[in-house]
This record gives C-alpha cells, structure tokens and sequence, in this order.
C-alpha cells in the first residue's frame, strides 16, 4: 500500500520542492535507488513516465533547464549507485538519463530531453512496507516552445539548500472534523526505554490506541504514525501527519531516567531552548531516536527554510501554547498525576512541523515501578485517555473562538 507525500505538479511549472520534513537537514544515511523496481518509459498522448523506487523518502525537487533541454530532480540525498540508464527501460522523448553526487549534500538525476515538456505530475510516495521505502513518480507532456521556454527562465534558488516550504494552512480551510495524528513514539530497532522487559515502544502504541478510539467517539478523524512495532523515522512522522491534512499532531512517550525519581505526566512543545538542564537531556535522547537507523538529526536548518518556518510558527505557536495548556488541564482535572514541572519545553525535532500544533505527551516514567504498574494498567490507560481527550475537545473549542475573533 503506498500513501502520497505530495501532490506538486502543473504542466509547465519551473520549480517544485517537496520536502519529507519541514527543516532542512543533512541526513548521515543515505537513501538507495532499487533499480529492479525503477522504470522510465512512453505512456499516451507523448507523454513520459519515471519512476524511482527508493529505500527512503527524501527532500527533493525537479526542474527544467533549457540549453540543452534537460529535466532535472536533485535528491537529498539518493545514492544512485552504478545506474545502467538502459535497464531502467526507455522513452522516445528522453535521450538520454545519468545521474550522480551534486554539491552541498545533494544528488542529481538529469533526463536529456529531445522535445520541449512540461511537469505534468510529480509525486513521492512513501510504502508501508518495512524500511519506509519510497516511490517518486514523474509525469512529463509534451509542451509549446514557448511554454518550455518560460518554465526554465524561471529563477532558481541561489544554491540547493534553499529549500521552499508549503504555506501553512489557515483556520477554517479545512472542511469536516479535527484531524489528530497520534505518535506512538520509538518503535521497531528503537525500543525506547526498557525497564523489567517492558519496551517503551509498546507501551506507547497501546496507549495510542486507546486515545485513538476514544477520540474517534468523539467525532474527530485520528491517525496513526505507527500502528505495529516498526520504525518511523522523526522525519517520516511529520510526513505521515502532512499527507494526512493534520490539524494536531500529539507524540506521546513514557521515558526513564537514569537518576533520581520522576513521576506524573507532562506535556512538552517546542522551543530553541530548553526549559531546564532536564529537558535538554531528554530532547537530546529523543532527537538521537533516527541514528539508531542510520540517521543524523544534528544538522542546522538553512537560512531561508528557517525564515520560513519562523513565518510559519507566528499564527502555529500560540496555538500550540494553548492545545498545552489545554492538554495539561485535561490530565489534572481527570484525577491523572502530574509531574512537578507538568510544562517544559525542548528543541524535540519531532515537534518541528511550523504549520501543525505539536506536542510530545510523557504519560509517565518507566523508571518508577509504581508508573511501570500504572502505565501497564488498562484502567489508567483508559482514564488517561480520556483525560487528554477532554483537553482536546477543550481547545478545540477555544481554538475555533479564536479563530472567529481573529476573522472578525
């Protein structure tokens, strides 16, 4: 089963991006091309069809170049291998295909083209099967000499890092119910915290799911980044919550520390600074989830995503703040413990989404063998549960008050 990361293409568009996550950011594994399972070849009317079947989604982009005619998708980052073009099959309107390691982290595929086309469609989706393989699907039409022409003047970004951001949605765009993406955090090679044979992992689906079918009761649309003990990579979770159209998007944990004594639950959003020394070393562990499957999360977000983001969080963090609050209020007034610091912030990458409300939810400690108990207790799962979805419910109402008032 394959799900679409997004939909970018128009017939005689320049410039697309489509990025699996918001930041940009340098990723130490690199995704490979399945060559057996990759095609380019004719389809009606003139048209050209490439597919590449990769190991992973990717940032990527596609564009086209004039002089000679070109089409051209850079990847971040794809390892080609040693591509046989004629293996991949043929198109009687490319002449010829390569592909290679471009600059600033960046590969490139080139597609020599022997006519003027355009991008018709251009599409990544990712499969659920194991290792979050990817299938990227391009569609070029024949097209007017004049079309080509003024799709390749069009300006590119000053170097290939300068990676263009969705606008985030607006209030009120969204028809229908609130959709929540629900984050069973770790998974798969990532077990998360391990205390007397319990995995954090499988704590936190189970606990999902029971916030996913209360909620569901409650008239709001509910997806999951993971409904079995794979893994998702962090960058892949905010993947699954864009395609979905996700108007919240909740991760929840139950960490354990290696000293002292923690107990109660506690909600975290977003920050460039930690809140305290604490919370710092729990980012830390939780942003380090994706080098377990080969990923570097370390490296910094370019200057114009970063602009954009910030352009992005201006209307997301207060509301972000609010669903909080909201979710906090929810816990204590439904008789759930909470921590003494029931509010922190961190720089969780998890929580980088600029146009999605975020949050990461410790409902408890593993490290406690009273929290142990109650984290494995079906009736704690249950009135937690629905502690966070009466938060839920709650902001959902102010948030739409508010969105009135900002209307008017």
């Amino acid at each position: 089963m394959t799900r679409t990361i997004r939909y970018i293409g128009a017939a005689c568009a320049v410039l697309f991006l489509a990025v699996a996550t918001a930041p940009a950011q340098d990723f130490a594994a690199l995704a490979r091309l399945d060559p057996d399972r990759s095609s380019l070849k004719d389809a009606r009317r003139g048209a050209v069809e490439l597919t590449l079947a990769l190991s992973r989604p990717v940032p990527w982009r596609v564009r086209l170049l004039d002089k000679p005619r070109r089409a051209v998708l850079d990847f971040r980052t794809v390892e080609f291998g040693r591509l046989d073009p004629d293996a991949l099959g043929a198109a009687d309107g490319v002449g010829d295909l390569r592909a290679g390691a471009f600059q600033g982290g960046w590969s490139r595929l080139v597609l020599d083209l022997d006519g003027p086309m355009g991008v018709e469609r251009a599409e990544m989706q990712t499969e659920e099967v194991e290792g979050q393989g990817a299938l990227l699907r391009l569609r070029l039409v024949p097209v007017t000499e004049a079309a080509f022409a003024l799709a390749a003047a069009a300006p590119a970004p000053a170097t290939p890092e300068a990676q263009i951001l969705p606008p985030p949605p607006r209030r009120g765009q969204r028809p229908g119910a609130l959709t929540v993406m629900l984050d069973p955090g770790h998974g798969g090679v990532d077990p998360g915290a391990v205390r007397d044979g319990y995995h954090e992992a499988d704590i936190t689906l189970a606990f999902a799911r029971t916030l996913r079918d209360d909620l569901r009761r409650r008239g709001f649309q509910v997806g999951m980044t993971r409904d079995a003990d794979t893994f998702v990579s962090l960058e892949g979770r905010i993947a699954v919550a864009r395609r979905a159209g996700a108007d919240v998007f909740l991760s929840i944990h139950a960490d354990a520390i290696a000293e002292g004594i923690a107990r109660g639950a506690q909600v975290w959003t977003l920050s460039d600074e930690a809140s305290s020394r604490a919370a710092a070393l729990l980012a830390e562990r939780h942003n380090r989830s994706d080098l377990l499957a080969g990923l570097d999360l370390s490296g910094q977000d370019d200057s114009v995503a970063q602009v954009l983001m910030e352009i992005a969080r201006t209307e997301t963090e207060p509301r972000t703040d609010a669903l909080a609050d909201a979710l906090v209020a929810g816990l204590a007034e439904g008789g759930i413990r909470m921590h003494t610091r029931p509010r922190e912030r961190a720089a969780l990458a998890v929580l980088k989404a600029p146009d999605i409300p975020s949050a990461l939810v410790e409902i408890g400690f593993m490290s406690s063998p009273g929290e142990l108990e109650k984290l494995l207790s079906e009736e704690w799962r249950l009135a937690a549960a629905a502690a966070l979805a009466d938060g839920l419910v709650a902001w959902r109402q102010s948030d739409a008050a508010r969105a009135v008032l900002i209307r008017r």
